[in-house]
C-alpha cells in the first residue's frame, strides 16, 4: 500500500467503527482524556452542572491547571461551566495527542505504537504500521513521519436528553427566561465552548431547544461548507428519524448522524417501541438511506439559501449507527456489513474498563457478583420512564433502608428532575421525601382499590441526580456533598454476561475480533435477547391491563403484539440465511422464534 493509498482512502473518516456512548450522568464525564488521545469517539453527558463543576476542580488538580469557581450565582452560571468544562477536556486531550505523536515507535509500550496497535486490521493506518515495522533505515523513518502526521483525537460528544428542560427560577420565585432552562443553558454551554464534535439529542424531540440551534454559528456550514459542531440524533425507528431530522432541515442544520438505539435492550432509560424489533428497523435504514439523505440534503441546501447561509459540501453524508446488546464480533460485523452501518455503539461492557470509564470499585464488585436477574428494568427514575437498574447496588440498599425507617424518599438538593406540579406551585422531583410523603398521604385518603401496587411504584422512585454522580468522584477519590455515597448503575442486560475487569485494549481486541472475552456460556444473541426483553415486557403490560381495561390500551397492544409476530417472521429468514451459526445454535434459535410465535398466536388481548 503507498503513502498515496493512505492520504486518499475513502474509508469511513472515523478512526474506529466503534464509540462509546454517553452512560449516566458521570460514568463517560471523564472518558475523553482516557480514550480520546487513541481516536475514539466518546460522548459526555453535560446535564448536571454541579457534577460538572466538581469534576473540573479534579481534573485542574489532576492536570495542574488554574481552577476559578464557578458559583452558581453567578450570571448564567449553568451554561458556563459547561463552557469551562469542555475547553477543559480540549485542552487535555490536545496535549495528551501532543505528547502522543512525539513518542518512539520502538517503545513497545508506549502510547503512540498503542495507537494504532488497537486499530481494526481493515483500518489504512493499522496496514501501514504494519509496513513501517517491517521496514528497514530511511523508508522506516519516513513511515514513521506518515503515521505521526496521520494521529488525531477522537471527538468529545456530549449529550442533551431533551425532556431533562427543567424552567429554573431566580431567588423570588420568579421564572427565568427561557433560554435559561436547563436544556437550552446547556446547549449554549456546548456551543460557546472550543470543540469540534456534535451535540447528542436523546429521548425525542424538543422543538424549543432545536429550534434555539438557530443561535449559533457553529451549527451551520462555513465558507468551506463545513461544520464545527454537528447534530446527532438518537432515534427508535425510521420515522423518529425522518420527522426529527426534516424539522431540523427546514432550519438549515444538518444532521451529521443518527444513532439508533434499540428500545430495550440498552442501558439507562429505556423507550420501548410499539413492538419493533431492531432487525426490521435497520433494514428499513438500509433500504430507505439514500432516500432519506438526498431528501435531508435538499430541505437543508434549500433553507441555508433562504437565510443567505453558506451551502453544505455537496458530499456531506449522514452517518447511521447502531448500539444496544452488542457483545462479540459477530454481532458487531452483522451491523456493520449487513446493515451497511457507518459505526456501532459499545457501552456497558465498557463499565468494566477502568481505562475508559469511571467506576467505583465498590460498584464494579457488585456488578462482578450480579446474577442476570439482579440486571432489571425498574420504576426508579422521576421521569416516569423504565429505567436499567441493578438490585444489589449502594443506591438500592438505600433507598430500600429510608423506606425501613419510614423514610422514604431522597433530599432533593440538585433538583434536576423536578417537574411534578400535583402538590406545588413550584415544581418538585417525585424520588424526593416530599413528593413520597405527600403521595402516599394522598393515596392512604382517596383509599385506592390498587393501593400496594400504587405505592410500590412510587416508592421505586430513586434520585438519580446524586446517584449517578457519586461513582466518578469516589472513582476519583473525591467524596460527594453531604456524603451521599450510595450509587445508582444503569447498565444494559448485556452487561449480564461479561465475568471480569479489562484493560482497554483487551475490549477493543474483542469488538475487533482479534481476541474474544470469555462471556457467560447462556447469553443469547443479541437481537433474540432484544426479542425475549419485549416478549417480558407485552407480558406485564397485558397483566396491567387485565386490572384496568381500556379501549386505547387494547388496540396499543394488539398493534405491539402483531409488530412482534412481523419482527420474528423477519428474524427466522435472517437467522436462516444470514447469520452463520453451527447447525445446533441456529435450530435452536429457530426453536425459539417459533415458540415465541406460538405464545403470541394464543395471547388474547380483548375485553371482557
Amino acid at each position: 500500500m503507498s503513502i498515496i493509498d493512505i492520504n486518499h482512502s475513502k474509508s469511513t473518516p472515523n478512526i474506529h467503527s466503534f464509540h462509546l456512548p454517553v452512560m449516566g450522568l458521570g460514568y463517560t464525564i471523564d472518558s475523553p482524556i482516557k480514550v480520546a488521545r487513541f481516536g475514539i469517539d466518546s460522548c459526555v453527558s453535560i446535564m448536571e452542572d454541579g457534577l460538572i463543576e466538581s469534576m473540573r476542580k479534579v481534573l485542574c488538580r489532576k492536570f495542574m491547571e488554574p481552577y476559578l469557581t464557578i458559583d452558581t450565582k453567578s450570571e448564567d452560571a449553568r451554561a458556563k461551566r459547561i463552557t469551562a468544562y469542555l475547553n477543559l477536556l480540549h485542552k487535555i486531550v490536545n496535549d495528551q495527542i501532543t505528547q502522543l505523536k512525539a513518542e518512539s515507535f520502538e517503545d513497545a509500550g508506549s502510547n503512540i505504537t498503542k495507537y494504532f496497535e488497537m486499530l481494526p486490521i481493515s483500518q489504512p493506518f493499522a496496514r501501514l504500521y504494519e509496513v513501517m515495522r517491517n521496514a528497514k533505515h530511511q523508508a522506516r523513518i519516513e513511515l514513521q513521519e506518515v503515521l505521526r502526521q496521520g494521529i488525531r483525537p477522537g471527538r468529545i460528544d456530549v449529550n442533551i436528553m431533551t425532556k431533562v428542560d427543567k424552567l429554573n427560577y431566580n431567588e423570588k420565585g420568579q421564572a427565568l427566561p427561557r433560554e435559561f432552562s436547563d436544556a437550552l443553558s446547556a446547549l449554549r454551554g456546548y456551543a460557546m465552548s472550543d470543540l469540534c464534535s456534535s451535540v447528542v439529542f436523546s429521548a425525542g424531540m424538543n422543538p424549543a431547544l432545536f429550534t434555539y440551534l438557530e443561535q449559533f454559528d457553529d451549527f451551520f456550514p462555513d465558507e468551506n461548507g463545513k461544520i464545527k459542531k454537528g447534530v446527532i440524533l438518537k432515534v427508535s425507528d425510521f420515522r423518529s428519524a425522518l420527522i426529527q431530522g426534516k424539522f431540523l432541515a427546514n432550519k438549515g442544520l444538518w444532521i451529521r448522524e443518527f444513532r439508533i438505539e434499540s428500545g430495550l435492550n440498552c442501558g439507562g432509560h429505556a423507550f420501548a417501541t410499539e413492538g419493533n424489533l431492531m432487525g426490521p428497523i435497520l433494514e428499513e435504514f438500509k433500504s430507505k438511506r439514500t432516500e432519506l439523505e438526498a431528501e435531508l440534503f435538499k430541505i437543508c441546501q434549500t433553507a441555508l439559501s433562504d437565510k443567505n447561509r453558506n451551502l453544505l459540501d455537496k458530499n456531506s453524508k449522514v452517518r447511521i449507527t447502531a448500539q444496544g446488546g452488542i457483545g462479540n464480533f459477530e454481532e458487531d460485523q452483522l451491523l456493520l456489513n449487513h446493515y451497511q452501518l457507518d459505526g456501532t455503539g459499545w457501552g456497558s461492557p465498557f463499565l468494566l474498563v477502568p481505562e475508559a470509564t469511571s467506576v467505583d470499585k465498590d460498584t464494579l464488585n457488585r456488578i462482578l457478583e450480579a446474577k442476570e436477574s439482579d440486571f432489571f428494568l425498574s420504576h426508579a427514575s422521576p421521569l416516569g420512564v423504565p429505567f436499567n437498574n441493578l438490585r444489589i447496588s449502594s443506591g438500592e440498599d438505600q433507598r430500600k433502608e429510608r423506606i425501613k425507617k419510614n423514610r422514604p424518599g431522597s433530599p432533593c438538593y440538585k433538583k434536576t428532575l423536578s417537574f411534578d406540579t400535583e402538590f406545588t406551585k413550584i415544581p418538585i422531583c417525585t424520588s424526593s421525601r416530599q413528593y413520597q410523603h405527600l403521595k402516599l398521604k394522598q393515596l392512604k385518603k382517596t383509599g385506592s382499590d390498587n393501593f400496594e401496587h400504587e405505592a410500590s411504584i412510587i416508592l421505586e422512585k430513586d434520585c438519580l441526580c446524586e446517584g449517578l454522580s457519586a461513582p466518578v468522584l469516589l472513582a476519583n477519590g473525591v467524596r460527594p456533598d453531604r456524603n451521599l455515597e450510595a450509587v445508582t448503575i444503569c447498565p444494559g442486560p448485556n452487561l449480564a454476561y461479561f465475568k471480569g475487569v479489562y484493560s482497554l485494549r483487551e475490549m477493543i481486541d474483542h469488538i475487533y475480533g482479534k481476541t474474544s472475552l470469555h462471556q457467560e456460556v447462556n447469553r443469547p444473541y443479541f437481537l433474540i435477547k432484544e426479542l425475549q426483553l419485549y416478549m417480558d415486557h407485552l407480558k406485564k403490560e397485558i397483566q396491567q391491563f387485565k386490572l384496568a381495561p381500556d379501549r386505547k390500551w387494547q388496540k396499543n397492544l394488539q398493534s405491539f403484539k402483531s409488530n412482534l409476530e412481523t419482527s420474528i417472521i423477519y428474524y427466522k429468514g435472517l437467522f436462516s440465511e444470514v447469520i452463520e451459526k453451527p447447525k445446533d445454535l441456529v435450530q435452536a434459535t429457530q426453536n425459539e422464534l417459533d415458540n415465541a410465535l406460538l405464545f403470541l398466536k394464543r395471547i388474547n388481548i380483548d375485553l371482557d
